[in-house]
């Protein structure tokens, strides 16, 4: 997935491309608002990953750890963007 994402930081609008699967993560992030998204709702491998370079890229997110419970209980990271984001697909192809 190929996009263009701007994001409103305190008034600066700034604006960035991303392709692939970081493509993917940014657009999921935007989509979902100040619920956010987790490996649980939207299995995706290595989100974390993803996470990680988007921040290196300067897109804030926030990292809030949750309890999950079953066979396997503990915590997991719930990731939400920390501006408003406006996202513009460009196209469905591009670098995994």
């Amino acid at each position: 997935m190929n996009i263009s994402v701007t994001l409103f930081l305190s008034g600066h609008p700034r604006t960035f491309k991303f392709q692939g699967r970081m493509g993917w993560a940014m657009a999921q992030l935007a989509e979902a608002g100040a619920h956010g998204i987790t490996t649980i709702e939207r299995p995706a491998p290595r989100l974390s990953a993803y996470i990680h370079s988007l921040r290196k890229c300067g897109v804030p997110i926030e990292t809030e750890n949750e309890p999950h419970e079953g066979a396997y209980s503990g915590t997991h990271a719930r990731y939400r963007l920390s501006c408003d984001a406006q996202v513009t697909v460009l196209g469905k192809g591009g670098a995994q």
